[in-house]
């Protein structure tokens, strides 16, 4: 078949696929969501995997302790047999033993009803050893909290929605206080996650509530080759007869983190790729009716000497043409969803816009792209392979008999 016969019939796919363009354009739109289905939900799982390790791993000299969950009996999986434990004072002294002069950082998480002016709702509180909240946390603005004061420390993010200020008084608890600092942003942290808390100190809390066991311990390492030493340490220390704590550093919560977010992936990439598969039966349906409807023309054809592999490639060339494109459109479309349905989600997440687009435009990203437009095209051509076989097989005898 030389360049002219197929160049004669690719225009006559063309000429088919102009005489119904209702038809056609809506198998093409179906390609076109299919596409950005697949584009941009991999971009938004390639950002947000980006996003949480790149938050974690700025603390990479973190160590976590937190209370391991005992199963009372029976099923584990029952709520009512779960326990939650807690950190003792005796339990973070075994801590400070086992880890030397590295720096042990015990806190409360809890959360207390917040209300600024007429407006609130339950925030986040962090109990922190006034000395330790310098060690862990930067201030934008004002002084850090005192043992012997009552003034707390807001995270920036909350102070910007709520427009407060050092100085500013707010309720915890029902109990008015005064805002001595700001918290520097800071973004989501394996130890810590300021920007939308409040950071009281231990003293303050303890007289409000009495003295409370701690939901974690932070240890920060001084030497990062260490890190694995001061894991076993304390797992030797706290774990020796029975399982007490958990004890994990950011590598490890930053791979389970990915694990989650591949599975996630996977899962937004099945459901693209089921919209896709979707759009080509649409493609297979509108070649089946062209075949139908052209019945006649394939018998005239095949009558004045086309040959069956020609027929084939002529309905061949319509789906082809269908979903490279649809694809390539959705591919351009997917670009900007993507991002921004991947900022939208990591706003919700986090509680923070991220501004920087670089995961949008990462190669991953655009590998997704580029999986998508080819991914569509394939399904294009695989969903009129049998439209096309089928009228490569007509009888031309019957075919210009056919009403």
């Amino acid at each position: 078949m030389t360049d002219g016969y197929r160049t004669i019939l690719f225009n006559l796919a063309v000429r088919n696929l102009k005489r119904h363009k209702v038809r056609s354009g809506l198998a093409t739109v179906g390609i076109i969501i299919g596409v950005i289905a697949v584009a941009s939900l991999g971009i938004m799982g390639t950002s947000l995997s980006a996003l949480v390790g790149g938050l974690v791993s700025d603390v990479s000299d973190t160590v976590l302790v937190t209370p391991h969950l005992a199963a009372s009996s029976g099923d584990p999986f029952d709520p009512r047999n779960t326990l939650a434990s807690r950190i003792s004072d005796r339990d973070v002294a075994q801590i400070e033993k086992a880890v030397g002069q590295n720096r042990v950082i015990p806190m409360i998480r809890t959360s207390e009803r917040l209300t600024v002016d007429d407006e609130g709702g339950y925030a986040q509180l962090y109990v922190l050893q006034a000395d330790d909240i310098p060690f862990l946390l930067e201030k934008e603005s004002g002084l850090y909290p005192q043992a012997t004061s009552s003034g707390v420390m807001v995270g920036s993010l909350l102070a910007d929605e709520f427009d407060l200020n050092p100085g500013s008084r707010i309720e915890v608890g029902g109990e008015s206080v005064r805002v001595v600092g700001i918290a520097a942003e800071r973004g989501m942290g394996i130890d810590i996650n300021p920007d939308y808390a409040v950071i009281v100190t231990e003293a303050w809390y303890t007289e409000r509530h009495g003295e409370q066991e701690y939901s974690q311990v932070v240890v920060k390492v001084a030497d990062l080759d260490e890190v694995e030493g001061v894991k076993a340490a304390i797992e030797q220390q706290l774990n020796r007869r029975e399982e007490n704590v958990d004890v994990l550093d950011s590598r490890e919560i930053l791979e389970i983190y990915y694990d989650t977010w591949d599975a996630i992936n996977v899962f937004l990439l099945g459901i693209g790729m089921v919209s896709l598969f979707v759009a080509s039966v649409s493609i297979l349906n509108v070649m089946i009716i062209s075949v139908t409807e052209r019945t006649r023309e394939i018998g005239l054809m095949r009558s004045i000497g086309a040959e069956r592999r020609e027929v084939m490639f002529m309905f061949l060339y319509e789906a082809l043409i269908l979903g490279v494109a649809g694809s390539i459109v959705g591919g351009l479309v997917s670009a900007v969803v993507g991002f921004y349905v991947s900022a939208s989600v990591a706003e919700f997440l986090t509680g923070y816009v991220a501004t920087d687009g670089a995961a949008a435009l990462s190669p991953a990203a655009v590998g997704y792209i580029v999986f998508g437009v080819l991914f569509g095209i394939a399904a294009s051509v695989i969903a009129g392979l049998y439209p096309a076989w089928k009228a490569a097989q007509l009888n031309p005898i019957e075919a210009l008999r056919y009403e």
